[in-house]
């Protein structure tokens, strides 16, 4: 399921507090991203239609929760960026933001751990 970066927003709402209404949402986001009521709903719409949110009817209105994990969402798109830009290999990765001068000392130092960890599961 592709969730475009608008909808991000708004499932990110829903991931820190559900469920939500439209209305909420829009008070939270509304005002940082320029959206009005009907992009909020639009977007919600989408959202469900790909089944990443639930809406109940409470009232006139309805809540809406997430369907996707936010995991769920991280592990998807993750494995697309690697597929894409890396032919799904994670030591291109690291090696291109090592390049980049990306990689502060502390991420050395987690990538190293987590490299031993997963070495010390392997035996």
């Amino acid at each position: 399921m592709a969730i475009s970066e608008a909808e991000a927003v708004v499932m990110d709402v829903l991931w820190r507090e559900a469920p939500r209404t439209a209305e909420d949402i829009l008070a939270e986001v509304g005002p940082a991203q320029d959206w009005q009521e009907g992009t909020v709903k639009s977007l919600l719409n989408r959202l469900l239609r790909k089944k990443a949110v639930h809406a109940e009817r409470d009232g006139r209105r309805y809540l809406y929760t997430p369907r996707l994990t936010r995991e769920q969402y991280v592990q998807q798109e993750s494995k697309g960026l690697l597929d894409r830009l890396f032919g799904g290999r994670v030591a291109p990765l690291v090696a291109h933001f090592s390049e980049q001068r990306k990689l502060s000392k502390k991420d050395i130092a987690e990538l190293r751990k987590l490299l031993q960890e997963l070495d010390d599961e392997q035996h």
